[in-house]
């Protein structure tokens, strides 16, 4: 089994966490990002190199290198919580497929040890590389944040062709397919531009659950930390009557709507 010998770089590992897939999962954080999303709540995942970052009075090191060997013992440690709850190992970053080679080592071998697996990813890379993997996951949780291109590119750093043809072959290919929308203020927060998204994924065919995703600003004090601005400035929070009322215009669709996930 050499692919328990491959090594990759991670920032965190999260255990007894309750998003990112089904059940209780450990969150795997994989360093590198093809995005500069102007929201993102990790900025510490989108360099792969190793960075120092300041959080409460003190620096920590935001990166290290593993093996596939490693990161695997420790997930399993909670194989009994995954057992009862139905959940497993999630892979997110970052980029999960930023270091394809490590990302899939890490899920075929966390399939081989029977723990349930899934990604968190933009899909924002050859479907070639997605494709190698899709054997070794159980859930793929993939974000969709604009179908405008021109719009992506302004807020994300990239054009959303790739992503969104990588979509619909997803839809034949994968498992269980499952797509995300953070809504974002002045991004992607309108009726007209969830609906958009929600009649892409419903034409896709098979997937049934459109997961919303409300702004916050839990990783605005990560940029301070790493010298960074914040990129949101102050924009503001959506109030649950907004979020509810984009969650309705969806739901117009036929998906299953959930806010959060």
């Amino acid at each position: 089994m050499e692919y328990l010998k491959e090594k990759g770089r991670i920032f965190d590992i999260q255990r007894f966490s309750v998003h990112d897939g089904p059940g209780i999962r450990t969150i795997v954080f994989l360093k590198g990002c093809m995005l500069r999303c102007r929201w993102c709540c990790n900025p510490e995942s989108q360099e792969f190199a190793v960075q120092s970052m300041v959080q409460g009075g003190r620096t920590k090191i935001m990166g290290r290198d593993v093996t596939v060997r490693e990161v695997v013992s420790e997930v399993a440690k909670d194989r009994i919580y995954y057992r009862r709850s139905g959940g497993g190992m999630t892979l997110s970053g970052g980029e999960c497929f930023y270091q394809p080679h490590f990302a899939t080592a890490l899920l075929c071998a966390a399939k081989a040890a029977g723990i349930n697996t899934a990604v968190e990813s933009t899909s924002c890379v050859p479907y070639k590389t997605i494709e190698e993997a899709l054997p070794c996951i159980d859930n793929y949780l993939m974000d969709i944040k604009h179908m405008n291109s021109s719009k992506h590119k302004e807020f994300t750093g990239v054009a959303n062709e790739l992503i969104l043809e990588n979509a619909r072959r997803l839809s034949k290919d994968a498992a269980n397919l499952i797509i995300r929308v953070p809504v974002i203020p002045g991004f992607n927060d309108t009726a007209e531009e969830i609906t958009a998204i929600a009649e892409f994924t419903a034409g896709l065919g098979t997937v049934r659950e459109l997961h919303l995703l409300p702004y916050h600003r839990l990783g605005k004090d990560k940029y301070k930390g790493l010298g960074r601005d914040y990129p949101m400035g102050d924009a503001q929070l959506h109030t649950k009557d907004t979020i509810e009322e984009l969650k309705r215009f969806a739901e117009k669709t036929g998906l299953e709507v959930i806010i959060g996930g």
